[in-house]
């Protein structure tokens, strides 16, 4: 999963809930459910989700969302696997490369049409 954040410290909680594509309840139900998640909370109670909150939201999302796992078993993969983390970064890139390459082939397909 790609997600497009620009390169901040902080990021709001509804910027992280729209680049991961679900509501702003299930990031603060994550955050409840995984100790890893701690964002920053200002006077009025807003959270700020440093970089690395966010490469821990995308390993939850990854085994949760696209791997299927419970949140127990998300929750155990998390501490017992030190590995989930370059697993998520090889995807993103495999992801990023398929992109390029499908972008690539439509260019070459309509050089081939012209």
């Amino acid at each position: 999963m790609k997600i497009n954040l620009p390169d901040k410290l902080y990021y709001s909680i509804g910027e992280v809930a729209k680049a991961f594509d679900v509501n702003t309840s299930l990031i603060r139900y994550w955050e409840q459910e995984f100790p890893i998640i701690k964002p920053k909370k200002n006077k009025k109670g807003n959270r700020y989700f440093t970089p690395e909150d966010i490469k821990n939201l995308q390993m939850i999302y990854h085994l949760v969302k696209e791997k299927g796992y419970t949140l127990d078993g998300a929750r155990v993969a998390l501490t017992t696997n030190s590995k989930i983390s370059e697993t998520v970064t090889i995807i993103d890139r495999l992801e990023f490369i398929k992109a390029e390459l499908q972008k690539l082939k439509a260019s070459l397909s309509d050089r081939d049409s012209e």
